[in-house]
């Protein structure tokens, strides 16, 4: 592909592993035959022409390194048909003939659009530590942000057993409770309120009436950071009115989350997407985010990537119920 380039970019939230996929990209690319352009600070840096050439060297030593090498934006000016145009243009100038983003759903709803309004070969790799997109298991950054989570939820324990109390330990996670779920369970907590189990059930009332009177002096509860819920301090500014009796802490873990040299299941994970991304664009795929299902590599159109609610397993529901009596 004489001075044709494959793009690579970063786009929204950061996540741990999107290095390694940034280098399995651009291995993998140059091993076929291709050459690669680094893309820096996702759309708007492709909007404002910050891109430059990669070599194998530029992606050395970066697959233990958190966040991203590329930088990464949320681009407001992307989501304009001008910003759109601009960013073709550039593509372009710069001899770009296919795109591979690697991002959560904005980003690659933008990956979508242009797609379709350019007809540019787009791949996506799943880039968020929200593990909310549909069609691939897990995405790159969810495991090490699960393990940071139950971290620090393991030091969070020493203390609340040493004072009887509740501690509402807010996770991200968006409108997904992947993160809340699974490190409930990791970490042995009493209940996690999730968007997922979000019925007619006061999920807190639940919690309490559940023995927590009865049987113990101290607990935690892992919350989604979901908007509808309200997130962490909602349930502890609840549990101060309805039920004064309980002394209530909250701790809110933030980007801690996002940071941190990504577990080897996350580097293995990017390492195959980056990998497959590839592969895809040499079958003449496109518009199409890679995934893995059941442990083999899938391509789960845009479309259904973005739109589709990823579902919870609800056995984890009751599972947690059972094994934090």
């Amino acid at each position: 592909m004489e001075d044709k380039y494959i793009g690579v970019l970063t786009s929204g939230g950061d996540a741990s592993g999107m290095n390694a996929a940034i280098r399995a990209v651009t291995r993998s690319a140059i091993c076929n035959g291709f050459k690669v352009k680094g893309i820096y600070r996702g759309y708007e840096g492709l909007i404002n022409d910050e891109i430059r050439e990669f070599t194998t060297q530029d992606v050395s030593n970066i697959i233990q390194r958190g966040g991203t090498i590329l930088k990464t934006a949320r681009s407001d000016e992307f989501m304009t048909k001008e910003g759109r145009k601009k960013a073709f243009e550039v593509m372009q100038k710069e001899k770009i003939w296919a795109l591979v983003v690697i991002g959560g759903n904005g980003s690659l709803s933008g990956a979508r659009i242009f797609a379709e309004e350019y007809n540019v070969p787009c791949v996506g790799l799943p880039g968020t530590i929200d593990n909310d997109l549909y069609g691939t298991d897990f995405t790159i950054g969810y495991d090490t942000a699960l393990n940071t989570i139950v971290e620090c939820v393991d030091k969070i324990r020493d203390t609340a057993t040493s004072h009887d109390r509740i501690f509402f330990v807010e996770v991200m996670g968006r409108d997904a409770g992947f993160l809340a779920q699974n490190s409930a369970i990791a970490s042995g907590a009493e209940a996690a309120i999730i968007p997922e189990d979000q019925t007619d059930v006061d999920q807190l009332e639940t919690f309490i009436s559940r023995g927590f009177r009865k049987t113990k002096n101290s607990s935690i509860v892992i919350v989604s950071e979901s908007p509808k819920g309200g997130g962490a301090m909602h349930y502890a500014d609840r549990v101060r009115r309805e039920y004064p009796q309980y002394n209530v802490r909250v701790t809110v873990l933030g980007h801690l989350q996002r940071g941190g040299s990504p577990s080897a299941a996350d580097r293995i994970l990017a390492s195959r997407l980056g990998e497959a991304a590839i592969q895809a664009l040499i079958q003449g795929q496109r518009n199409i985010m890679v995934g893995v299902r059941n442990s083999e590599i899938v391509y789960v159109p845009f479309v259904e990537a973005i739109r589709k609610d990823k579902p919870l397993d609800r056995s984890l529901i009751k599972l947690l119920n059972e094994l934090s009596i």
